[in-house]
């Protein structure tokens, strides 16, 4: 794939023209206090993950509506007794879920607690899944796949309640008696990278212990920029549903502002390491610049300045990003962050 979207001079001042909606605070405040109004019910069940070095849990906690969420809790099993560890919520890329019991304990190996949710409705591809999406979505018209479902309205659309899993998930972490409460770090690739994005902004002024945040090549970001450039991956299925449904631009466009990660992203307040590609063409560089550039802006900011950040660019790889070279760069900044 060539470089196909702006110069990197450009992405590095590229401003996206995604504004937040009036009610944006008081329709995630609401949201989030809805969904605190369920008891966490965050239980841990010991599980053979047939590793030596590694101890398993398998996880359940109420999110959005009360419904149950599954995720991984993975932990050093040469930690000290009654040692409370930084954990890595990690949050999975489009259409995967957690996961085997086994499949990606790096973070633990990295002598991290590592909690892996598991995403609503999906893990149908990549990842298996094992947490179904009993919400009816209001029964909206929807293309296949998840980018539209519910997008008839805010309080139905998809990701509103994947956002929702995501702040509780953290809750349900910092519950367990290993887990250092106020060492918290975000981390996710692809659709995990966004949720990341969207978790440390909703996380700012009504969730303690989030210290860090790790969006890999971020999608969910700058919603018209990537409906208008994007020709692979899940932004697709909603222009393909606005290709049918011709006279629904304006009002799909006007529920994702709720969702867009450059909105949520000015409110983030934790340091935050990004990375981009430059060839990617399923979450181009200008939507990653975009919610890289709000990052820590606050509400009405045009440049992020309220938090620190970094962000590593890969100028000749898609989609893939740095994977392990990225890795090894998270290890170093969290290093910086725990001290």
């Amino acid at each position: 794939m060539p470089l196909f979207d702006l110069p990197l001079a450009q992405l590095r001042g590229y401003a996206s023209d995604v504004t937040p909606p009036n009610d944006l605070a008081a329709f995630w405040d609401t949201t989030i206090d809805e969904a605190q109004a369920f008891p966490l019910e965050a239980t841990f069940e010991p599980v053979e993950n047939y590793l030596t070095l590694i101890d398993t849990f398998d996880a359940t906690f109420a999110g959005y509506g009360g419904a149950p969420i599954k995720g991984w809790l993975h932990l050093p099993a040469n930690r000290e007794p009654g040692a409370r560890l930084p954990v890595v919520v990690q949050y999975a890329g489009y259409s995967g879920g957690r996961g085997l019991v086994n499949q990606d304990t790096r973070w633990a190996q990295a002598g991290y607690a590592h909690f892996i949710m598991d995403t609503r409705g999906q893990g149908y591809g990549g990842l298996i899944g094992d947490t179904p999406d009993p919400h009816p979505s209001a029964g909206d018209v929807a293309h296949a796949g998840l980018m539209t479902r519910g997008a008839g309205s805010k309080e139905d659309y998809y990701y509103r309640r994947v956002y929702v899993d995501a702040f509780r998930a953290v809750e349900a972490a910092q519950s367990h008696p290993a887990v250092d409460p106020q060492r918290v770090v975000l981390a996710g690739v692809s659709q995990g990278g966004g949720i990341v994005v969207a978790t440390a902004g909703l996380a700012a002024g009504r969730l303690d212990g989030v210290i860090a945040a790790l969006p890999d090549v971020p999608f969910l970001q700058d919603f018209p920029r990537a409906i208008d450039i994007t020709p692979r991956g899940p932004y697709p299925e909603i222009a393909q549903f606005l290709g049918r449904h011709r006279d629904r631009y304006d009002s799909i466009l006007a529920v994702l502002r709720y969702f867009d990660g450059v909105n949520l992203a000015r409110w983030a307040t934790v340091p935050a390491l990004y990375s981009v590609a430059q060839m990617d063409d399923v979450c181009p560089p200008s939507t990653v610049f975009a919610s890289y550039n709000a990052y820590g802006a606050g509400d009405t900011g045009s440049s992020g300045t309220g938090a620190a950040k970094e962000i590593e660019v890969y100028r000749f790889n898609n989609h893939e990003g740095g994977q392990e070279h990225q890795w090894i760069r998270q290890l170093q900044f969290l290093r910086k962050i725990l001290g």
